[in-house]
């Protein structure tokens, strides 16, 4: 499989070798919608599982003696107070399950090391001029190499896989990353996933960086309060993603809310795709004509500095650009939120969406309801942990769109 037709699906390869975390099993339906439950909430009494899964109060008890013996659960203190026996919440041990997520942006790489509740527990993080297949692979291989040398025995069992946020059809972007002339087209024949499947062994799962991120917004973030939403990304290149009835909307070719190709009006009047203003790479340009050196927009994301003129003047013109975005968005599909992440600190997360805020209110709404425009809560490293995610949720936790509902029952196995 290639990258492109790896973006928005997220499909796994084993590992090459048997044994460790391959030999985990994939829980049952039943089982999956009990962990994700406890996920969601964060702690459920088996009362509360039942009445939200559907499924019979012996059927619960049984499942989550079997989760508390594997370990996947953990008992809390009873909660007394009301009639009968006390409730005895349990909650997800985060200690329970990790997976590796890979970022693989236009500048840089990310490797992160991520537990059962979606917290970060190690990183690493490499910048280079722009992706090649033999350095992506050195990044992975050396990566999960060192991360795995700083676990146990014990953790490294409990390695569901590895998840790989990859962006759509990198060779289209070679002059806007500087590349030389035909240094990306070995992309188009690479079988990135294969590949890292060869020299692992864990199993490897790839998705489109931009839907990665939607993902991890989804599960992480605003999902819980907006069913209904589009999600914009600010890397290198804009990306997004759209979220109807609490899943993600991938289309029929997966490339569904991809938001970079929208047309939107520039600063001269001239219409543009959304990316060719509302993406970092613009910002990198604005940077390189003023003699300034933009390497610190690479080095870390959260430790970018305050450029002055530049930086305001693009995030003025980004802001532009995504209100016309979100009100075309709107118009089609009645969002309850337009969101908006990025690859940089949160100090400049809120001025581009005060900034969107204030240009939708100079733009023409008539016949228009528009969406809450909010900060993404999940930040600058919601490609990877959505890349971090795949392995948790293929194994242990179940399709999210049925937690945000009353359920009703399941289905049969």
């Amino acid at each position: 499989m290639t990258v492109s037709e790896g973006a928005g699906h997220a499909q796994a390869l084993p590992g090459n070798l048997t044994g460790g975390a391959n030999q985990v099993r994939v829980r049952a339906y039943n089982e999956r919608l009990v962990l994700s439950l406890v996920r969601l909430n964060g702690s459920m009494s088996k009362a509360d599982i039942t009445r939200r899964s559907g499924l019979s109060a012996q059927t619960v008890s049984v499942i989550m003696r079997s989760l508390e013996k594997d370990g996947l659960l953990l008992r809390g203190e009873p909660v007394r107070g009301r009639v009968g026996q006390p409730s005895v919440p349990m909650r997800l041990n985060p200690d329970a399950v990790y997976s590796f997520g890979v970022k693989i942006g236009r500048r840089s790489a990310d490797l992160v090391l991520m537990d059962f509740m979606g917290k970060i527990r190690r990183q690493y993080h490499e910048t280079y001029a722009y992706p090649q297949p033999a350095k992506i692979l050195e990044i992975i291989i050396s990566g999960i190499e060192r991360l795995e040398s700083e676990m146990d025995d014990a953790e490294r069992g409990r390695i569901a896989g590895i998840g790989v946020a990859a962006p759509f059809e990198l060779w289209n972007w070679a002059d806007e990353v500087g590349a030389p002339a035909g240094a990306m087209e070995v992309w188009r024949s690479f079988d990135l996933q294969g590949e890292i499947a060869h020299r692992v062994r864990h199993a490897v799962y790839l998705q489109n960086d931009a839907t990665s991120a939607c993902g991890a917004e989804l599960v992480f973030g605003v999902g819980p309060a907006y069913p209904d939403f589009v999600y914009f990304f600010i890397g290198s290149f804009i990306g997004g993603g759209i979220v109807l009835n609490s899943a993600i909307f991938s289309g029929r070719t997966g490339t569904a809310g991809a938001v970079g190709p929208l047309p939107v009006r520039g600063k001269g009047g001239e219409t543009r795709q959304l990316l060719d203003i509302a993406s970092i790479f613009v910002l990198e340009n604005l940077l390189h004509e003023r003699g300034i050196d933009p390497q610190p927009l690479w080095y870390s994301a959260d430790g970018w500095i305050d450029f002055g003129e530049p930086l305001d003047l693009w995030i003025q013109q980004t802001a532009d650009a995504l209100a016309q975005a979100i009100i075309a968005a709107a118009s089609i599909i009645d969002f309850g939120a337009a969101v908006i992440d990025g690859g940089f600190p949160d100090w400049v997360r809120k001025r581009i969406v005060s900034a969107t805020i204030d240009a939708v209110g100079r733009l023409d709404l008539q016949g228009v309801i528009i969406p809450d425009i909010v900060a993404g809560k999940v930040g600058s490293q919601a490609r990877a942990i959505g890349g971090a995610s795949l392995p948790i949720f293929a194994k242990y936790l179940t399709d999210q769109s049925v937690l945000f509902k009353e359920v009703s029952g399941a289905p049969p196995l």
